[in-house]
């Protein structure tokens, strides 16, 4: 009679499934977080210093909302509180992916042009 043996699998130290892109602050670099994140086994992404080409909330929020808001005046902070909120509301869910899934080119031209997304 013939016995199966088992198939032992070596462990593979697992691929991180989270690519964290982060600035260079104080806070990132820390020792305690540096620690985390090698303790969660996520991947940190090159971020170069002074880079809001590839802040997707500098690229693709900030301009369309200094557009909607372009010109307007509010007598109240609440006002303007909510004309934002209105701003966020009426963009669509595919405005928002499409600034995710900008990201990773944006990335590589700016880390390939050592910080600038534009060349000139």
């Amino acid at each position: 009679m013939l016995i199966p043996t088992p198939i032992i699998r070596e462990k593979r130290p697992r691929r991180s499934a989270v690519h964290l892109l982060h600035a260079s602050a104080r806070p990132h670099v820390a020792k305690a977080t540096q620690a985390k994140l090698q303790e969660l086994n996520w991947d940190t992404l090159p971020h170069p210093p002074y880079s809001p080409d590839i802040a997707p909330s500098d690229y693709h929020l900030f301009r369309p909302l200094n557009l909607f808001l372009k010109e307007k005046r509010f007598a109240k902070y609440e006002y303007l509180k909510m004309a934002v909120f209105n701003f966020f509301d009426s963009q669509s869910a595919a405005l928002w992916k499409k600034g995710i899934d900008e990201l990773p080119e944006r990335w590589l031209t700016v880390v390939t042009n050592h910080g600038q997304h534009i060349v000139d």
